[in-house]
């Protein structure tokens, strides 16, 4: 694609991702009250897209980013456009709009400051992610999005993506009716629903385990206001119990830092269960454009057994048509020859369009695997990772603890 706009005059050659051209941030995330289309009052939340090019920052030229307020609806509205215009890609998911799997202590509230600034970076790791996609990152509206704060709605809708989503959801109630369907694609629709569901009970389990910490982490709490307390009426342990006391507070403090960056790798679970929604709507994608296929091939023989049939003048399939002729009298040659006529047209016209059929089925199914096996390969090495840290940050927990009770021994052996 050809992009005008803060990079200058950019040839960006498809393959290569915009992210090697470009630097992408959501920087910040701001309250604002404004009226809405019924013109009620709401406070909504913006969010500051930042964007520079790669280059000023190697030539050490810094020039001060480009940057414009999106609202999450905006986000949503671009997503949908890449999931109609790239229907064989599995396009990256949005952070969710209100909070899921929440342990008890967590706000819901999709206002709550900590949700927000998780939201914001959900939203950056969006960007960042459609941005390193080999195809969708070449995309001008993509590109628009990031650094053109008006007229980009105009310029989406003016795609006329969303006529075209509306037809193909008309359609997908066929898919349930294909005839053959592609045996990969149903194991990949299979493998979704187990990522999903492996994923949903992984996040069940640790909201579960979060609200137990948080519950014995407060009982040190207990803990450390019983030390000092007695701490007050004791005259040679009261150091000690003191002391001990403190190392209580401390440790059931720290609970809350601990917790929100758990939060933070429950987040990345939970956009590769998004995800699975994502390779569900290619699997769904193909099952369509093998019904478009099967439809025109089912098409074609009907007309071709129709030309049969005239031509031969035997009808195979009993009809009411058939009926009334034999009742009364056969068509004239002149009515016959014509009806031909149009039959060989109509099925010279049939071929063609079975031939398109097959190509772009064919075409669909090889852009839709390559993108899905660079997926699995995104998930394997993100989910080991992510999984990875967060044994370590337990690990890491888990020392501390240790370490506070040894202190309190030692306190304890003082006395």
């Amino acid at each position: 694609g050809q992009f005008l706009g803060g990079l200058g005059f950019v040839m960006v050659e498809k393959g290569t991702s915009l992210l090697k051209m470009m630097e992408i941030s959501v920087a910040e995330a701001e309250k604002r009250t404004g009226k809405n289309a019924v013109n009620m009052q709401e406070t909504y939340t913006v969010y500051l897209i930042e964007t520079r090019p790669v280059d000023a920052a190697s030539e050490g030229t810094n020039p001060v980013p480009d940057s414009l307020w999106r609202r999450y609806s905006e986000f949503e509205l671009l997503r949908n456009y890449l999931l109609v215009t790239y229907p064989f890609s599995v396009v990256p998911p949005l952070p969710e709009k209100r909070a899921e799997f929440v342990w008890h202590k967590l706000s819901a509230d999709n206002m709550d400051p900590d949700f927000v600034e998780r939201r914001r970076v959900g939203l950056e790791n969006f960007l960042l992610r459609v941005a390193s996609h080999p195809d969708l990152s070449s995309d001008k509206i993509f590109y628009s999005f990031l650094t053109e704060e008006n007229g980009w709605k105009e310029t989406v809708f003016e795609t006329g993506f969303q006529a075209k989503a509306d037809s193909r959801l008309k359609a997908l109630n066929a898919t349930f009716r294909v005839k053959n369907p592609d045996k990969r694609f149903a194991e990949m629709k299979h493998y979704g629903d187990e990522l999903q569901s492996v994923i949903s009970q992984l996040l069940r389990v640790r909201a579960r385990a979060a609200d137990r910490l948080y519950g014995v982490y407060k009982v040190h709490g207990n803990y450390g206001r019983v030390f000092s307390e007695w701490s007050a009426i004791e005259k040679e342990m009261g150091d000690g119990l003191q002391s001990a006391g403190h190392h209580m507070d401390a440790y059931a403090a720290s609970v809350d830092d601990i917790l929100e960056e758990e939060e933070h790798y429950a987040d990345q679970l939970k956009e590769y269960l998004f995800y699975a929604d994502a390779l569900r709507a290619v699997c769904r994608k193909h099952e369509l454009t093998q019904y478009e296929l099967e439809m025109a091939a089912q098409d074609l023989t009907s007309k071709k057994q129709q030309r049969e049939e005239l031509a031969t003048g035997t009808i195979r399939t009993f009809s009411l048509k058939g009926m009334t002729s034999k009742l009364f009298g056969q068509e004239t040659p002149e009515q016959r020859e014509a009806k031909l006529k149009m039959l060989e047209t109509q099925i010279e016209e049939g071929e063609e369009l079975v031939k398109e059929r097959n190509a772009e089925c064919e075409e669909f199914v090889k852009s839709a695997w390559v993108d899905i096996e660079r997926f699995k390969e995104q998930k394997d090495h993100d989910l080991r990772e992510a999984l990875i840290s967060y044994a370590i940050m337990q690990i890491s927990m888990c020392k501390k603890g240790i370490q506070v009770w040894n202190n309190a021994k030692e306190c304890f052996s003082k006395m």
